[in-house]
């Protein structure tokens, strides 16, 4: 009998979410640690190279000051553009000039995240044909004036933008002054995320606590360092603590070591981001801030460098009569 109890709590530990992915991902994390590590010292090596040579300012210095970072995970449905909205709208909030370029070609989504799908008049690619001014294509928020928003195309194919034309919108952006240029990437890594990524100089991946997500941002974060982004954070989304704490869903901590990338932001499971989506306004701009709406001001207070703390996510929030029983039997979880 107790032969078989312990066979029994065997297969049980190697069918926990944490075990399965470690399988998944062990030999291919190592892998990019070590080559990540390798090629961080090259960087490090050629921006002291490039530092020594440069003396004088350029006349582009103003282009240093905006920050180009793709949202990415690989897996679609995950969170990208709703994390886009929310990071976008809070940095705007925060006094800085930001603009949401939505990249996800034929099947954008951003502008009814953002209340701003009535106002699509002009695209990128207008621009790009001459047809229209830059000016003409972005979409001011008109809760936030320094908010803006530029659809790539409306009913265009994805290979109709190449990696130079996206090159050449990020340019004309940086001249006009904008201090974080936001990509919402589509899904897939194929010439859709290769485009996407190309004016970029960090990245975002978004993923879940799932091992089909996991395993997915895991080959982004390769293929972001095979195309010289090597300044990647990671936000985990739809967190749930009780599943956490019964070991059916991997906590914050695991995804992090799994994929090896600096954690930004962990976002809990939150019914009123469907709510907020559906009224088309970010989450972020509610009157009564949500457990993750607190969560995306935060993530984005640290992308602007500004130190903030970070909502723990692993213990399940208890409600007003667990509290009491714990207030006096002393317990605590």
């Amino acid at each position: 009998m107790a032969t078989s109890t312990r066979a029994a709590t065997s297969s049980v530990r190697v069918v926990t979410p944490r075990a399965r992915c470690d399988r998944v991902l062990r030999s291919r994390s190592r892998a990019r640690s070590r080559a990540l590590a390798r090629s961080r010292v090259v960087v490090a090596r050629a921006a002291a190279d490039d530092a020594a040579d440069d003396e004088t300012p350029a006349a582009g210095a103003g282009d240093e000051d905006a920050r180009v970072i793709v949202i990415t995970s690989g897996k679609g449905g995950v969170g990208k553009t709703t994390t886009s909205a929310n990071l976008g709208m809070s940095i705007a909030r925060l006094g800085y000039r930001v603009c949401l370029v939505d990249a996800d070609i034929g099947l954008r989504n951003l502008d009814l995240l953002l209340g701003l799908e009535n106002r699509v008049m002009y695209t990128a690619m207008e621009v790009l044909e001459g047809e229209c001014r830059m000016e003409q294509a972005l979409i001011r928020d008109k809760r936030w004036r320094s908010l803006a928003l530029l659809p790539i195309s409306k009913n265009r194919q994805k290979y109709n933008v190449t990696k130079d034309s996206m090159n050449l919108l990020i340019d004309i952006l940086k001249d006009m002054n904008f201090q974080y240029i936001f990509i919402d990437c589509p899904a897939g890594i194929d010439v859709g995320f290769i485009n996407a990524i190309a004016g970029a100089n960090e990245s975002i991946i978004v993923t879940t606590p799932e091992i089909t997500a996991i395993r997915d941002a895991d080959r982004v974060a390769g293929l972001l360092e095979a195309n010289g982004l090597y300044d990647v954070k990671l936000i985990v989304n739809r967190v749930r603590a009780d599943m956490i704490k019964k070991n059916d869903m991997m906590s914050v901590k695991d995804v992090q070591e799994m994929l090896g990338v600096p954690l930004l932001g962990a976002i809990p499971e939150d019914t009123e981001v469907i709510v907020s989506t559906n009224r088309g306004e970010p989450l972020v701009l509610k009157k009564k801030l949500t457990l993750a709406g607190i969560a995306y001001e935060n993530a984005a207070r640290r992308v602007v460098g500004k130190e903030d703390f970070m909502i723990d996510l692993d213990q399940p929030k208890k409600g007003i009569f667990q509290r009491i029983g714990d207030f006096f039997t002393g317990g605590e979880e």
